[in-house]
């Protein structure tokens, strides 16, 4: 009898809702005949994940590897693979979709009907390898660093998707409550798309500051009620766009108070929480809600050659990385929870 030696590797895992993560040795993956198998180089930690560990989203199973935002480097190829090598430095779209329903071909494939997200159906980024599809990768451009290239995956995509539903346009003022990862590149985005005006708001001057030297226009929430001061600055009309990433009742009511005529309030930060509509002026505004979820495989290729020609800068976005370690990646976790963390954390295994 022939003993079958199965290879180990490294991971942190969710093994108990509202629990600490654990470090555990797993069955380390191999590539079925379309996957490749990357070395993980870094995996943001997103604050998606504490969602997931708090169960305000389910999970697909547990113990799970956590982490959806991954950029790495391939270490093997399945039989199948032709437009990918060994070595190729790649990032990785977070969806496995089965690019065949109406969802996938009408180019929606967030809401493919098999569709698994990777850290949460499947497991994710937080480990050394992971196994993918190769139609949710692409080549990293020489000058994108892996680390930028995880937080891409996720916060920039996010924003480009959110920028495009609610259909903003060159000329429009916007209004960002939230600068995280996904506020900065929605901050850096909008100047891309020809921004009028834009006006960045939380409660961290740290994050105001940069704001402001990446040419928005402050507002603490904290010294400022944010819809007043929007109001103020725009001599009483409002925002033809808000986006609002942070998933809070407040910052909710504030966004669609925020509108102008016509204005539309792009929902972006996962929450369950309910906020209130003044049903009155959202008629006579004819203001819009709209619902921003993840993003799509058609939109990677251009935030790639956004970040190769440096017009989204995410070097002062990764401010910190941390080993692949559960005591660090907790204590990051813990001050997402708390709304107190960096812009953006990356494991670097």
């Amino acid at each position: 009898m022939v003993k079958i030696i199965t290879q180990t590797m490294k991971a942190v895992q969710l093994i108990e809702i509202s629990k600490d993560l654990e470090e555990r040795e797993v069955p380390k993956p191999e590539p079925k005949a379309n996957e490749v198998l990357i070395r993980i180089r870094a995996a943001g930690i997103c604050h998606s994940d504490v969602h997931y560990r708090e169960g305000v989203s389910p999970v697909g199973y547990l113990p799970i590897t956590l982490g959806h935002e991954v950029a790495g480097e391939i270490e093997k190829i399945g039989e199948n693979v032709t437009d990918f090598q060994s070595g190729d430095r790649v990032c990785v779209n977070y969806m496995i979709t089965c690019g065949k329903c109406k969802y996938c071909v009408q180019g929606t494939e967030q809401f493919c009907v098999k569709g698994k997200m990777i850290g949460k159906d499947v497991d994710g980024g937080y480990a050394e390898y992971i196994a993918v599809p190769t139609r949710g990768i692409y080549k990293l451009p020489d000058g994108v660093s892996y680390e930028h290239a995880s937080v891409m995956m996720c916060s920039s995509a996010t924003s480009l998707h959110a920028l495009r539903k609610t259909r903003f346009q060159p000329g429009e003022n916007i209004a960002i409550f939230g600068l995280g990862g996904l506020g900065i590149s929605a901050l850096q985005l909008a100047k891309v798309f020809g921004a009028r005006d834009i006006y960045a708001i939380d409660i961290d001057k740290k994050k105001l500051l940069y704001a402001e030297k990446l040419g928005a226009i402050p507002i603490n929430a904290k010294e400022n009620d944010p819809v007043e001061k929007i109001m103020e600055l725009t001599l009483g009309d409002g925002v033809d766009v808000a986006l609002e990433l942070i998933g809070l009742q407040l910052t909710m009511e504030q966004g669609i108070k925020s509108l102008a005529r016509f204005g539309r309030l792009g929902l972006v930060g996962i929450t369950k929480q309910p906020f209130n509509v003044d049903s009155y002026d959202a008629i006579c505004r004819e203001k819009e809600i709209i619902g921003c979820s993840d993003h799509l495989l058609s939109e990677i290729p251009f935030l790639l050659y956004l970040a190769e020609q440096g017009k989204l800068d995410l070097s002062n976005v990764v401010t910190k990385t941390v080993p692949l370690e559960a005591d660090a990646v907790n204590e990051v976790q813990h001050r997402l929870r708390k709304f107190t963390a960096e812009f953006r954390t990356v494991i670097t295994p």
